[in-house]
């Protein structure tokens, strides 16, 4: 028997990075992601007629929706962390995301999934393996479009996909790379990704005389301001004007190909906002950038076609633009043309990524794939602008609530707080990471009200995803974690198992 397993599909698109003109840079190493839960809150305005419009619901249907996903979204953050290894991913089903469903490798923990709310599935293959198959793959194709121009993890039908317009060379390559061929499919498709060109997210900025994008989302480092973008809309040192082209900023760091992002400090007559466009002339409030779940709501904001929703459709995707490989990007059903491109993508009021590149137009409609916000944080060293007044468990702005004490936790000359509700989670430091340059301890002591149960993971990078290395997860609402570890990047990871409360966390590094 053939060890090629293929399917053919019509699918013609042409995909673009949405630039005017593509400026690439030398690409940066990857370092972190985003946490995994998102905030249940009443839709912007212009969401609920955004989401009527682009995915032919009413009103009532659209809204029930926002909330089926704000309900079932800690489900599936306690879930994840539940199964552990045994996790094959998690998607909502329906059109008004009824339905969550949880997939997992293991027939024993039917139990647990459909007690907590949600769909089991049993896969073959759990999330892991496929990041480490689709890692393969990646390894494998040439850099060129026609032998797999998009690469993405099709949780939903546990396989690795490849979009190709030379279905039997992809396959053939795959093959003698030693590929499983039962956990790949590739489908035929004319795709073209290339860039999409053209302080509140979704205006737009040019860079030089001719080139024009979009603005992400607000950002500080330190006491300098500035705003995220993609990273090919222009190089490090590239001078931008504003959307009323008074000087503006400097490209302060950009990647691209590797990755799609940037950053632009401005000057002292442009003051960051937590805000995007909404289209119709108002705005939306950043209030933070939890990660929302596959086939969640989003939407996009840009300086051409304004404000547009659809689905998150698959995560760390690789895509071939003409200038090179973009991996670990988003992809969803949301429309962009040229001049989108650096744009905001949000789910509700938290930041998911800037928009990078796609196919097909907000005519016809097409596919558009966006940087996650958490990489480009983390590689610069910035913080999110989002809005003071956010409540309890969707952030925690200074003076909000009182942490718990240290409690038996002393020695810890690092200090990190937040509030967290059942079932969210939450990275440290400051949704970042830290880096040891030595081989040594690093301590965790995780302090919460009782009556709840906090959980402390410890995670280090391994250069292409975060590894639990450490674990602390007793039903008591304090965790300790001592780890011997050798140098690299780590960060912490706590998890409201069960209750809500405030916690401080205290950690020492080597």
């Amino acid at each position: 028997m053939s060890r090629r397993h293929v399917i053919t599909t019509g699918c013609v698109l042409t995909i673009t990075a949405l630039t005017m003109t593509a400026a690439p840079a030398v690409a940066q190493p990857r370092t972190a992601e985003p946490p995994a839960v998102v905030a249940a809150r009443k839709p912007p305005p212009g969401m609920l007629e955004a989401l009527q419009r682009d995915l032919g619901l009413t009103r009532e249907e659209a809204e029930t929706r926002l909330r089926n996903e704000a309900r079932l979204t800690p489900i599936e953050a306690q879930l994840r962390a539940q199964l552990g290894s045994r996790f094959g991913g998690a998607w909502f089903a329906g059109s008004i995301a009824q339905t969550l469903v949880v997939a997992t490798t293991s027939a024993a923990d039917i139990p647990v999934i459909t007690a907590a709310g949600a769909r089991a599935e049993i896969v073959t293959r759990s999330l892991a393996d496929l990041q480490a198959i689709k890692k393969h793959i990646d390894h494998a194709l040439p850099s060129r479009q026609e032998t797999g121009s998009v690469r993405y993890i099709d949780t939903k039908i546990n396989k690795v996909v490849v979009l190709s317009t030379a279905v039997t060379t992809t396959t053939n390559i795959l093959e003698n790379a030693g590929v499983d061929p039962v956990a790949v499919r590739v489908v035929s498709s004319d795709e073209r990704p290339r860039p999409l060109s053209d302080v509140v997210g979704g205006e737009a900025y040019y860079i030089g005389s001719s080139s024009r994008c979009s603005v992400g989302f607000s950002v500080t480092r330190g006491t300098q301001n500035g705003f995220v973008s993609a990273g090919h809309c222009g190089k490090a040192g590239a001078t931008t004007t504003g959307v009323n082209r008074a000087a503006q900023g400097v490209f302060q760091g950009s990647t691209f190909p590797g990755s799609d992002f940037a950053w632009v400090a401005v000057n002292a007559d442009w003051t960051p906002k937590p805000l995007v466009k909404n289209g119709s002339g108002g705005t939306v409030t950043v209030a933070g950038s939890r990660v929302a779940i596959e086939g969640a709501s989003v939407c996009r904001s840009g300086s051409t076609t304004g404000w547009h929703c659809g689905t998150i459709q698959q995560r760390d995707t690789s895509v071939n633009y003409p200038q090179g490989e973009v991996s670990e990007v988003t992809r969803t059903n949301v429309c962009a043309e040229p001049g989108d491109s650096g744009g905001s993508f949000i789910s509700v009021d938290q930041a998911q990524g800037v928009t990078s590149g796609g196919s097909g137009d907000c005519t016809s409609g097409g596919v558009t794939y966006f940087q996650p916000i958490g990489e480009i944080l983390t590689t610069y060293g910035l913080t999110l602008v989002i809005d003071s007044t956010t409540p309890p468990g969707t952030g925690t702005p200074p003076g909000t609530v009182t942490p718990p004490g240290a409690g038996t936790c002393t020695g810890y000359p690092q200090t990190a707080t937040g509030t967290l509700n059942s079932g969210q989670s939450a990275y440290q430091p400051n949704n970042r990471h830290y880096r040891s340059t030595v081989t040594g301890v690093h301590a965790g002591c995780l302090d919460a009200k009782d009556g709840v149960d906090f959980d402390l993971y410890l995670q280090k990078w391994n250069g292409r995803n975060w590894s639990v290395v450490a674990t602390s997860d007793s039903p008591s609402p304090d965790e300790k974690i001592s780890y011997t570890g050798t140098p690299g990047y780590y960060r912490y990871r706590v998890l409201s198992s069960n209750g809500s409360s405030p916690y401080t966390l205290k950690y020492k590094t080597p």
